[in-house]
């Protein structure tokens, strides 16, 4: 499962990131907010209707909007 695909309000560890998806400023953007392997994420919020895009996903103490891309090149297992 990757972390667009996690259920709201459900946590999972984060197994793998594939940086090579995600753009440089994208990548260095969420190593600086703590997204690495081994940490807790849980799934807040989906926007809109049909895409649900962005997501809102707590990492730590802090609340972090993605893109669905951006999400989907993040792995997890299940807590």
């Amino acid at each position: 499962m990757n972390l667009a695909e996690l259920p709201l309000n459900q946590r999972a560890t984060i197994a793998r990131i594939d940086w090579t998806i995600l753009g440089e400023t994208a990548a260095r953007r969420l190593r600086a907010l703590g997204f690495d392997d081994g940490v807790l994420v849980e799934a807040l919020h989906k926007g809109g209707m049909i895409a649900k895009d962005p997501i809102a996903v707590r990492v730590g103490r802090m609340t972090v909007a993605l893109r669905k891309s951006q999400a989907a090149a993040i792995s997890l297992e299940p807590q």
